[in-house]
């Protein structure tokens, strides 16, 4: 039996490098970050939840649930992964950061063989030599695993890979997918590179 996918936005960061704004919701090409997550990622799962820790009422009006970290002091994508797995409908949850308007249209599905294949715990984009923890699918199974991990004080999304079973997969042929916007600068810089 095919398992249905729950995918998560992760958008619970304070945007500090954005100047404080959340990234999010920031404007490119006329549609907020976020819009362009949701038009790429929501055709590959089978519902979608968007993590935010502030505009909750701003973020509600994509039409999707919002969930807010259970812990508090933005702690982090680990802590929007582990209230993804815990509000998550299905066995199956796919992770995509706000800030990557142009994410691959087949993140999820290569991401989803490859987990199969290997029978592995979570399965990770991989560009070059270069992994990218936060577009992940996981299987709900490791959410007590992993609240135990942030219960204990640990944050660093690696440092909790390490303890699972991990396949990396490969996306050298649209690594430019994963450029992810952080400062107003690379905002600009997108906006005039039509």
């Amino acid at each position: 039996m095919i398992s249905k996918i729950s995918g998560v936005i992760l958008a619970g960061g304070q945007g500090r490098r954005m100047g404080g704004i959340d990234k999010g919701l920031r404007v490119l090409r006329g549609k907020s970050m976020v819009e362009w997550v949701l038009e790429r990622f929501a055709p590959q799962v089978d519902e979608v939840l968007i993590n935010a820790n502030q505009n909750l009422d701003v973020y509600a009006r994509f039409g999707r649930r919002v969930i807010p970290d259970e812990i508090g002091g933005f702690a982090g994508p680990l802590a929007g992964l582990q209230r993804g797995l815990s509000e998550a409908r299905h066995p199956l949850v796919a992770t995509a950061p706000c800030d990557t308007p142009f994410l691959p249209m087949d993140l999820v599905a290569r991401l989803r063989e490859a987990l199969e294949t290997g029978a592995a715990q979570l399965a990770v984009a991989r560009t070059g030599d270069q992994p990218h923890p936060v577009f992940c699918l996981c299987r709900r199974e490791v959410l007590p695993h992993l609240t135990q991990f942030l219960a204990a004080g640990g944050r660093k999304i690696d440092a909790w890979y390490a303890t699972l079973k991990v396949v990396e997969v490969l996306f050298d042929d649209q690594p430019e997918a994963f450029s992810n916007v952080n400062t107003l600068e690379e905002l600009s810089a997108l906006e005039k590179s039509r």
